[in-house]
């Protein structure tokens, strides 16, 4: 180990078992769809569930989990990302600016992905959670969201009768935000090799080991 930097603890193992929970929960969904229906939508619930308990712990979670500890204003952020792009950006033990906006976006998104995916779910199978909520009598969405909700109707592949219009709906809200995530996800990957290299440390075996690199003056 280099005589200038000290190991330090800072992703706990919750953080990094949702992490990678998150990351293999996502992927299975993203590939299986209507062949595996069964196992997108588990990979869909746990997606969700993770994302809500990741929620709950950046307010009750430890120092570098909370969100108090890596919410920066757009303008720090936009300076880090100029000074990360010049080759010297500021060191931080925990997520930089650019990375903590970056799991505040994955979280929206991944919220989003789930919720639309549930209200679809709800529209075709008359199944899921918001299936009391979203679905009407099997067949329908609210008017105040599809103002001509009741306009065509089909029967799905279990017989149930569904409205098209509003299955479309869902369907592409839900095919948007897998995709946005998907688009995330890659920035993220590229930024965090990007940070490794610069800062010269290996953000991929912190997330592993829980354990980061940082120079000894840094608390």
């Amino acid at each position: 180990m280099n005589t200038s930097t000290k190991s330090v603890n800072v992703w706990d193992p919750t953080v990094r078992i949702g992490h990678w929970t998150l990351v293999i929960a996502f992927f299975t969904a993203y590939f299986t769809e209507d062949d595996f229906l069964t196992q997108h939508v588990w990979a869909g619930y746990i997606v969700g569930a993770v994302v809500l308990f990741r929620i709950v712990w950046g307010f009750i979670g430890s120092k570098h989990a909370r969100f108090s500890g890596f919410i920066y204003s757009p303008a720090a952020v936009f300076g880090y990302l100029k000074e990360l792009i010049r080759g010297k950006p500021q060191h931080y033990v925990g997520h930089n600016p650019a990375g903590g906006a970056m799991v505040i976006a994955l979280l929206l998104s991944l919220g989003a992905t789930v919720f639309t995916g549930l209200s679809l779910y709800a529209i075709e199978e008359n199944a899921g959670p918001l299936a009391g909520i979203v679905a009407i009598n099997n067949k329908a969405v609210s008017a105040s969201i599809i103002p001509s909700a009741y306009a065509d109707e089909g029967e799905s592949e279990h017989g149930a009768m569904v409205n098209k219009e509003a299955e479309e709906f869902w369907e592409e809200l839900h095919e948007f935000f897998a995709n946005f995530t998907l688009l995330l996800v890659a920035l993220h990957i590229g930024g965090v090799l990007l940070s490794s290299y610069i800062d010269k440390e290996n953000l991929v075996k912190a997330m592993i080991t829980g354990r980061k690199e940082i120079p000894k003056e840094m608390e």
